[in-house]
């Protein structure tokens, strides 16, 4: 049976998702967003310009296409409760309802939540409803703490105090943040990685781990970006992580499951690894941008197969995945994310991508070529048997190609670098 697609969304993530949907053979996309996506745009046979948060607009264009079935990439859409519009109008929307998107859209639900019914990998935090209470706390606290606006921030909200600054300037930056209500968290110690699931009818199925990179420049340093990379190894866990930490993270997706038999769509959790197993940083109700990009690739089984057996209450088919190993890393503006320059033209395209794949994220498609914005431009993932041949695979891209008025943070996927990640964790776990 054919099915007709509406993919809400046009960033880097929901390009990935429209390739899945095209690489089905029974499957017809349609899209709609706020901006045009040149690599959406080449794969659907329509795309409509409508803002991610307006639910009447969209399912409108949902009726007028004769959508089966919808596909919401971004969180704010979710907000929005797109899901639920699309949901009550008849459309299946793969994505939660408002209420259950709720576990990412406020941080102080998704605490209180993991609280109230015991899910494991929940940190010490408290929650306040005034910044002045909040600073005040921060003074007055003895120890390390994570900084988070209670609502969607676009990744770029959160701040650690003994990382990224101290607790002066954590009780300033409160105060000046313009944000009234926060949460207010221990900190956790040691290496990130995201898992994501596909969940329906109480059902869920997950995917290999990803490590993220939101730190702006190489080193880990600068400010919190949407994300500037990731990647993802042969294997369902990572080289610092072993099999033991995988399924404990895997465990606590399962409760959080349990818990929320209602949810629909992708449970994104987001993880630290610390001395004593994984702890949840936090829960996203969507696929991850860029980790889609790591995780659709390499995604064998027939991406519409799945959302039927979703819609249509059936036995979740398990996901198979290829077993290859992927290396992301995003193209941005110079200046980003504090202050992006916008204008240059992008000179990669799917064919000089080489052996790697071009996902296009935030870009200005014009008659003589594609440009920036001001947000992340594109992605370059390669896809290979080991994380060294994926990162090669994207760097060869971009020496092709080369990156004039963008910036990349090429230590991504190094072995540099996942080698240092493999010695903090041992240090951890040695004291």
């Amino acid at each position: 049976m054919s099915e007709t697609v509406l993919l809400v969304g046009g960033g880097g993530r929901e390009h990935a998702i429209a390739r899945a949907v095209a690489d089905a053979d029974r499957g017809e996309l349609y899209a709609c967003a706020s901006n045009r996506n040149p690599g959406i745009d080449a794969l659907a046979a329509g795309y409509e310009s409508i803002d991610e948060t307006d639910a009447d607009a969209i399912v409108e264009y949902a009726a007028s296409v004769g959508a089966s079935c919808a596909v919401i990439g971004p969180e704010s859409a979710l907000n929005a409760g797109v899901a639920d519009a699309l949901d009550d109008a008849g459309v299946y929307a793969f994505g939660p309802r408002e209420s259950e998107a709720r576990i990412e859209t406020d941080k102080a639900f998704q605490r209180e939540f993991m609280d109230r019914e015991s899910i494991p990998g929940c940190p010490a935090f408290e929650t306040f409803d005034s910044a002045a209470a909040a600073a005040e706390y921060i003074e007055s606290h003895d120890g390390d703490l994570a900084i988070k606006p209670r609502g969607l921030t676009g990744g770029k909200g959160v701040r650690v105090i003994g990382d990224q600054l101290t607790a002066a300037e954590g009780a300033e930056y409160v105060l000046e943040s313009g944000y009234d209500s926060f949460v207010l968290e221990e900190r956790l110690v040691g290496e990130e990685f995201t898992l994501q699931a596909f969940v329906a009818e109480g059902q869920y199925r997950v995917s290999p781990a990803v490590q993220d990179h939101k730190r702006a420049y190489e080193g880990d340093e600068g400010p919190n970006t949407g994300g500037m990379g990731s990647y993802s190894d042969g294997t369902p866990e990572l080289p610092f992580m072993s099999e033991a930490d995988y399924e404990a993270a895997v465990g606590i997706i399962d409760a959080v499951v349990e818990a929320m038999p209602e949810y629909k769509g992708i449970l994104y959790g987001q993880f630290m690894l610390t001395a004593e197993g994984p702890k949840v940083v936090e829960f996203n109700a969507r696929f991850g941008d860029p980790e889609a990009m790591n995780t659709l690739p390499v995604l064998e089984t027939d991406f519409l197969e799945f959302l039927a057996a979703a819609r249509d209450g059936k036995t979740l088919p398990e996901l198979s995945f290829s077993g290859r190993a992927t290396v992301c890393k995003y193209a941005v503006p110079e200046g980003y994310p504090t202050d992006p320059a916008a204008g240059a033209r992008v000179a990669i395209d799917a064919d000089s991508a080489g052996r790697a794949e071009l996902f296009y994220a935030s870009v200005d498609a014009r008659e003589d070529g594609i440009y920036t914005t001001t947000s992340r431009s594109f992605a370059v993932v390669g896809v290979e048997d080991t994380i060294a041949e994926a990162e090669a695979a994207v760097e060869e891209a971009f020496e092709r190609t080369g990156t004039d008025g963008l910036r990349v943070r090429h230590d991504i996927g190094t072995a540099a670098l996942i080698e240092r990640r493999i010695e903090h964790m041992a240090e951890l776990r040695a004291r």
